[in-house]
């Protein structure tokens, strides 16, 4: 039984997964209903038209950004194209502000009429992603207080800085310490300390709503907060609210010079990435600010705001 194009193109329109053809050169030559359903869903206009797109531009646009991930795809298709292999696949995060999501792209060789194309397919794998999360989370968790331990920060900060930078968004770090936390130990014994530790844990990760936030232990009585996609401006409400949040727990801290209860203080910066700056520098710059902060007093935080063009911090002391 033979069947029309229009039979064969309703049952790929049919497909829970997004498929495109691309030629040799990798200009595309169809998609399905699918694929552009997925695009629009993610930031693409309704009036962009896929056919003619070259979408290995597109994958090399991606990774002059520093997406190691579209550099892999790139070189991955061009193999299948170019007869180096019959099929490809790769795991990458689409993550949103709102939620965590994976797809898994696989290419695989197709000959007709003597020309060679590779056919592209997108599958969601979240549902299995989010199932192995849940296992590496156990060996991403500080034992103490139950945040997220330097380790997993390194990881999530890496990943977080690279979708900034693809997407031209803002990024923001704060680092908190607790002010003279030793004096807690001396006093109230080593046992009271971990469980103020906890309490303030949980009130600094009360601050991390979204999958593009994270609240980690860094160290000692050191946290850390990564927000996605925030501006200077919602930092700094945040981390106020945070240092007062701390205030009004009214725990015990008698013998310290700057309140009887326990205390915080925070070095917030914010910037957009970009390729010109490694990501470390922000650390360096948050944990400046929060040194800052302290000489002026502690229980307060100290903020900077630096633009992709100017690099000078403008500090704000709040």
């Amino acid at each position: 039984m033979e069947y029309s194009d229009d039979f064969l193109r309703a049952v790929l329109d049919s497909v829970d997964v997004g498929v495109a053809v691309i030629e040799g050169d990798g200009t595309i030559f169809f998609v399905n209903d699918r694929w552009i359903t997925f695009g629009q869903r993610n930031g693409v206009p309704d009036t962009v038209q896929w056919l003619g797109v070259n979408y290995l531009t597109v994958c090399e646009e991606a990774a002059e950004t520093g997406d190691c991930l579209a550099l892999e795809a790139v070189q991955g298709i061009k193999q299948v194209l170019n007869s180096g292999r019959h099929s490809f696949s790769l795991e990458y995060p689409c993550h949103s502000d709102e939620e965590k999501r994976w797809f898994m792209m696989r290419v695989s060789c197709l000959v007709s009429d003597g020309k060679r194309f590779c056919v592209l397919s997108h599958q969601n794998i979240t549902e299995r992603k989010l199932a192995e999360e849940k296992v590496l989370n156990l060996s991403r968790q500080d034992g103490l207080t139950g945040l997220y331990n330097r380790r997993y920060f390194d990881e999530f900060y890496k990943q977080e800085w690279n979708r900034c930078l693809r997407q031209s968004l803002p990024i923001t770090l704060v680092l908190l310490d607790i002010d003279h936390f030793k004096s807690v130990n001396d006093i109230y014994g080593h046992q009271m300390g971990d469980q103020h530790l906890r309490s303030v844990a949980q009130c600094a990760n009360s601050f991390a709503k979204r999958s593009s936030d994270i609240c980690a232990r860094y160290g000692g009585e050191e946290f850390a907060l990564v927000l996605g996609n925030t501006t200077a401006e919602e930092a700094a409400v945040l981390a106020t609210r945070l240092v007062l949040a701390v205030e009004t727990l009214d725990i015990p801290n008698e013998t310290s010079p700057v309140s009887p209860v326990l205390t915080i203080s925070a070095g917030v910066v914010t910037r957009v990435p970009d390729t010109s700056i490694q990501k470390e520098s922000l650390i360096e710059e948050a944990d400046r600010l929060l040194y800052l902060a302290k000489k002026k007093g502690r229980n307060q935080l100290c903020t900077a705001n630096i633009g992709s063009v100017q690099r000078k911090a403008e500090e704000t002391l709040i």
